[in-house]
């Protein structure tokens, strides 16, 4: 049983991150449409400006994470102003197409800027594991799931009862109206990425000592991640944060109980199987097209 409890606190730790991530592509996806295929590559460059302020410039750790989630701030809004918004008229095609550009852009930057070599990059919550009934608990994985709770909770806070989340809906429901109430929307869009870009870039930074910082840090969180969103459902604001939770409990314990060589197949023939009985999702509802 201790082994099980282990198993659980461990999938909600990496859960948590996709759920963040998760948060973030849907947000993006419910106010502009647009699925946001950079996301990873995104978060692993901000990754790499938080590594290297604690390991070139010696700022401490929680300044270097301050100073990445400012660096993805500006990252996030000069996206949306300088790629989406232009083609903010463009069709749902030409719009993945651009952020599927940005892959290979941030991409290409990230190894000649930083180099191809993987780094280790130290745990938020560096202590030593607390020990209950036999369980093996890492303070790190408690901080980061209270971290997701907090944050979600503040958003959803946002989005259902303030000005900013009418806004937010108002745009996600149907944009031309949104535009006639004289809502904001293309702040709306910009709140959408920034706040997507830091969520990404928080799960990136969080995850760093499991991954490393490298290149290639981000591609199996940020398909987790999307993942998460498919099976939560796009269509709600909570969904993808329960489907990320979902997603890295069960690919723990089917690794533990089944098959380490057969937890991919496994998790993932179950997510399509639900997905075949529940199209829009767990929780999710059918989206409105905007026209």
């Amino acid at each position: 049983m201790a082994i099980f409890f282990q198993n659980v606190i461990a999938g909600l730790e990496t859960g948590s991150l996709y759920a963040l991530a998760a948060l973030g592509l849907v947000l993006i996806f419910r106010t502009s449409d647009v699925v946001n295929f950079a996301q990873g590559e995104m978060a692993m460059f901000s990754a790499f400006i938080s590594f290297t302020l604690f390991d070139s410039f010696g700022f401490s750790y929680y300044l270097a994470v301050l100073g990445a989630l400012v660096f993805a701030l500006i990252f996030g809004f000069l996206v949306e102003r300088i790629f989406i918004r232009p083609a903010s008229n463009a069709s749902l095609v030409s719009k993945m197409i651009i952020t599927l550009g940005l892959i290979m852009i941030i991409g290409g930057l990230a190894s000649a800027i930083f180099g191809i070599d993987s780094y280790y990059f130290r745990r938020a919550i560096d202590v030593d594991n607390i020990k209950v009934s036999g369980v093996v608990i890492q303070p790190n994985a408690i901080f980061i799931i209270a971290l997701t709770m907090i944050i979600t909770g503040i958003l959803f806070y946002i989005i259902n009862k303030t000005k900013l989340g009418i806004a937010i809906r108002a745009t996600a429901q149907n944009e031309i109206t949104a535009r006639l109430m004289g809502i904001p929307v293309f702040k709306v869009y910009s709140f959408a990425w920034i706040t997507a870009t830091l969520l990404g870039a928080l799960a990136g930074i969080l995850i760093a000592p499991t991954t490393n910082v490298s290149t290639t840090m981000m591609g199996e969180v940020h398909l987790k991640s999307f993942i998460a969103a498919v099976l939560g459902g796009f269509g709600s604001f909570y969904g993808p944060v329960l489907g990320g939770l979902i997603i890295g409990v069960l690919d723990n314990l089917v690794g533990m109980y089944i098959s380490l060589a057969w937890k991919t197949v496994i998790v993932y023939g179950l997510l399509i199987v639900i997905l075949i009985l529940k199209p829009t999702g767990l929780f999710g509802k059918t989206h409105r097209k905007k026209v």
